[in-house]
């Protein structure tokens, strides 16, 4: 670990210990720019489209990855890049989640989801597509409920994803080896933040 990250992550830490004494659920993630505070989405349209996505995966994944599990909630950091990210749901390694370690590695990590919230949606279109790949994750599908929209993203090459895919909800997603059955999946209503 960098001294420059070293330095990021303990900022990170402090933060962290900080949000624990606000009102509401918020992250802290390392991007670019250094550490960010911000408000984990309370939409329940949210939550449920992470949760389907999740869920389907892991009905899927024995028979493609066995040893391998769909979660919310963990993190990947990769302090060669400088950066700690949080997706919404992410495809790992079982039993990296029984380490001590605080954060999975990003070759513990096969894909990342992001649900785009509407309160920031250039953290999962301009940020975390430019930190997945550089990390070296495989895949990373952005779900869009503000316009019903999703996109599937493959083959990282020098910090990109060379492949890009679009499909709208209703549609039935591949990704990776796994199909995504999105006809349940709800755009955003008028009263959603």
């Amino acid at each position: 670990m960098s001294l420059d990250y070293a330095r990021l992550r303990k900022i990170a830490d402090e933060l962290s210990k900080y949000a624990q004494h606000l009102e509401g659920a918020w992250t802290v993630e390392i991007g670019a720019g250094g550490p960010v505070l911000t408000m984990m989405s309370p939409v329940n349209r949210h939550e449920r489209i992470a949760g389907r996505v999740r869920d389907q995966i892991n009905q899927q994944i024995r028979a493609t990855h066995p040893g391998w599990i769909a979660e919310t909630g963990p993190e990947v950091e990769d302090p060669r890049l400088g950066r700690l990210r949080r997706p919404d749901v992410l495809v790992c390694d079982e039993e990296a989640l029984d380490s001590d370690r605080d954060c999975l590695a990003p070759h513990e990590v096969l894909a990342c989801i992001e649900v785009v919230s509407k309160s920031n949606p250039s953290n999962d279109y301009v940020d975390k597509m430019a930190d997945y790949p550089a990390m070296g994750i495989g895949l990373y599908m952005i779900v869009d409920p503000r316009d019903g929209t999703i996109t599937v993203h493959d083959e990282p090459y020098h910090g990109k994803y060379q492949s890009s895919k679009p499909y709208i909800f209703g549609d039935k997603v591949p990704f990776g080896p796994w199909g995504i059955d999105t006809t349940a999946f709800r755009r955003y209503g008028k009263g959603d933040e």
